[in-house]
């Protein structure tokens, strides 16, 4: 890795914690506008309102990406052709530059102040628990009914972003608007086009998706939750299993549904064939198959099906005489665009017509993250395997592209496109450590391994990954601007950028150690992770019974912490709390009183001393390197109406640094500093401080002096159709007239 990409500037862990999946409302798709053909003739004269293009690559890092054009000059020319015009800018990203919190300060041209949208994570105030960020789910009640069967009531989910989407003040005045896979657009907000969710729309089986491995191997387990193991047995080369659903919410108890799998073992021809539900496909080894339906029954004699799309991947299998292992990997369970559980669009039956065979799509991920980070997390897939299927969505997303442009150049009446790519940001994650030798969980042989058949670049190494992935960027941008012309306007942006995650943070177990955070007596922080009685210890759990107590004796339920002596914690990958009086409550589960205990009167000063010590952090094993780079209070970075729920401080981290996905949900870490060396966590991130990892910004239109930030930009994206800014949004115009 280059010193370009090590200096002190410059993901998300993102635990499978947000937003859960609620609400089973069947959409029936209705009258399908027809789909473009081949053949049909573009219409680009007599446009009404002016084209304007939006490309939102997640992740791209301004630094990298002119890294990248001087290295690879032959392969970036589009990314090329567009700086020389007009150059790469820095874009100011959110506080803190987290996805769901960058997207929506460019949806609503807020800041996390005025939509709500803090943190991957947000904290329940009584428990201290993690509770979903971007979406509400209304409390679901349910009438028994007779046997095993109630009838749910209530429970709809809603979204939790304030401020109006900026598609939503065009729609308003007329101007159409295609919006394609938008991060934190669950549910689905309409425009005077079609709207389409992106990244935190739930998967049916889980929230972030949860993918499911079969295997005959009783050695292999996943390194966290984020996948399934099915021990499976083969009889007569046959094996019945089952794919897991979602819950029955018509049943008592809310029991997991599942739809029969059936693997039918042919030796000889070393293929398997699936049978599901009578559907039948068959794979050879290290093959992945389409995109195939499930359905999951609620009710008898189908009075309720929930729809799904799983894809499979066979790892492996026995061969002709009995050796080796079956392994089958099988996708989470995606909405089905063609019969949405929950909408993915708007209008609904726009996700059908573009799973529709004709579109040239078919049946494509709706779950929020479609590369299959959890897969690699867990250990379930190997680096070439994530990588395969991170090509497969890749392509998806090109076909899908095509297939958006022709459906807007289409129309006379002009207006505005967006559409978003998620890889650079979610392989980045995954294979930073690889490009990156002195990350210490880099592995030179999995680095020097050959990734031409993927990069389709002679010689590449996945020590090039990084570079590979803008370049697999250059020919969609090149195709998007021949298709749109020099008459649109044409801008590129991210979110955020892009960093090393070398060290985990265990910010609660900071806390602890600087006499913040109290455990209750005969509770400590957890062992380490290598201890055989090593347990999460949460602050939103409870404390064992004690093995002395003698039986019948009454124990009380209390929590692991001592809240009337803890003055602050943690919750998120970058929210720090006051214990704060009248705002934390009480849990009425436990015998003890856990309501906040810092007086409002006292809250600057304690903030304060929190914020000079955070910065004041250094790493001993890291050269002395400053841990936190910069800690915000929330009062001095936000404005609007929701600044009371942020968390009281938002603390940015250093290059190199993240708090671990077990401290962001609440956890009392074994460790302040860890190395970030093992298998199932994030190796590149962005969770850091704003100032270090700043989105990009280009456009083949003169971008104004000086600085611009996620809301300038929204700003601006109105100002192309004349309109002025909507209540609450703060901004300014980017480019010149």
């Amino acid at each position: 890795m280059s010193g370009t990409w090590q200096r002190v500037r410059k993901v998300v862990p993102y635990a499978a914690l947000a937003a859960l999946f609620a609400g089973i409302a069947l959409s029936i798709p209705k009258s399908k506008p027809r789909a473009a053909e081949p053949g049909d003739v573009e219409v680009r004269e007599s446009v009404r309102h002016p084209r304007v293009v939006v490309l939102g690559i997640d992740g791209l890092d301004p630094e990298i990406l002119a890294e990248t054009m001087a290295k690879y000059p032959e392969r970036m020319r589009n990314f090329a052709r567009l700086a020389q015009e007009h150059g790469i800018h820095p874009l100011g990203t959110s506080t803190p530059p987290q996805s769901p919190v960058a997207w929506s300060n460019f949806i609503t041209g807020r800041d996390p102040g005025g939509h709500g949208v803090f943190d991957f994570l947000h904290r329940d105030p009584v428990t201290r628990g993690v509770i979903p960020s971007t979406t509400v789910a209304e409390h679901a009640g349910a009438f028994e009914l007779f046997g095993e069967w109630k009838l749910p009531t209530g429970g709809e989910t809603r979204s939790n972003r304030s401020g109006e989407a900026f598609w939503t003040v065009l729609a308003r005045n007329g101007v159409p608007a295609d919006i394609w896979r938008m991060p934190a657009n669950f549910p689905v907000e309409p425009a005077e086009g079609w709207s389409f969710s992106g990244m935190m729309t739930p998967a049916i089986d889980s929230a972030y998706g949860q993918c499911t491995v079969y295997t005959t191997n009783p050695t292999v387990k996943a390194i966290g939750s984020d996948a399934r193991i099915e021990s499976i047995t083969i009889y007569d080369d046959v094996v019945d299993t089952k794919i897991p659903g979602p819950p029955n919410a018509f049943k008592l108890g809310d029991p997991a549904t599942s739809v029969p799998l059936r693997i039918w073992i042919d030796r000889a021809a070393q293929a398997c064939a699936l049978d599901v539900a009578g559907r039948v496909v068959v794979l050879e080894p290290g093959e992945w198959s389409e995109f195939v339906p499930v359905t999951f029954g609620l009710l008898p004699m189908s009075l309720m099906d929930i729809g799904g799309i799983v894809r499979f991947y066979l790892r492996s299998m026995p061969d002709a005489n009995g050796n080796g292992e079956l392994e089958l990997y099988a996708s989470p369970v995606n909405i089905d665009p063609s019969l949405p559980a929950s909408p993915v669009s708007e209008p609904v039956e726009a996700s059908a017509e573009v799973a529709d065979a004709r579109s040239g799509i078919g049946p494509y991920y709706t779950q929020g993250m479609p590369e299959d980070v959890n897969a690699l997390k867990s250990g379930v897939v190997t680096v070439r395997e994530f990588m395969m299927q991170a090509e497969l969505v890749q392509d998806e997303g090109e076909r899908m592209l095509d297939f958006a442009l022709e459906r807007y150049m289409e129309k006379p009446e002009g207006g505005l496109l967006f559409f978003y790519f998620s890889g650079v940001d979610l392989c980045g994650h995954m294979m930073w450590r690889h490009s990156d030798e002195a990350h210490p969980h880099h592995e030179p042989p999995i680095a020097v391994e050959d990734s031409s058949w993927w990069s389709h670049r002679a010689g590449s190494t996945w020590k090039d990954v990084i570079h590979d992935l803008y370049m697999e960027m250059d020919p969609v941008l090149g195709r998007l601007r021949e298709k749109v012309g020099e008459d649109a306007t044409l801008i590129v942006m991210s979110d955020h950028g892009f960093a090393p995650y070398r060290r985990r943070v265990g910010l609660n177990r900071w806390l602890l150690d600087n006499g913040y955070l109290v455990l209750r007596e005969g509770v400590v922080p957890e062992l380490d992770e290598d201890d055989p009685a090593h347990k999460p210890v949460m602050l939103s759990s409870y404390m064992s019974r004690p093995k002395d107590l003698a039986e019948g004796a009454e124990w009380p339920l209390r929590t692991n912490v001592d809240w009337s002596r803890t003055r602050a914690y943690g919750i998120g990958f970058n929210g720090l709390y006051l214990n704060l009086k009248g705002r934390e409550q009480d849990d009425p589960a436990t015998a003890d009183d856990e309501s906040g205990i810092v007086e409002a009167a006292d809250a600057p000063a304690l903030l304060a001393e929190l914020k000079a010590k955070l910065e004041a952090w250094t790493d001993a094993q890291n050269g002395g390197k400053q841990v936190v780079f910069r800690a915000d209070l929330a009062r001095d970075v936000y404005t609007g109406e929701r600044v009371s729920e942020a968390p009281d401080i938002l603390v940015g981290y250093n290059t190199d640094y993240d708090n671990s996905d077990e401290a962001s949900v609440g956890r009392i870490t074994g460790y302040q500093l860890s190395d970030n060396d093992r298998g199932g966590t994030f190796n590149g991130s962005h969770l850091m401080a704003p100032d270090v990892v700043a989105g990009t910004l280009m456009a083949n239109r003169k971008v104004a002096p000086g600085a611009h930030r996620l809301e300038d930009l929204t700003v601006e994206v109105l100002r192309q159709y004349g309109l002025q800014p909507g209540a609450g949004m703060k901004g300014h115009p980017v480019l010149e007239k």
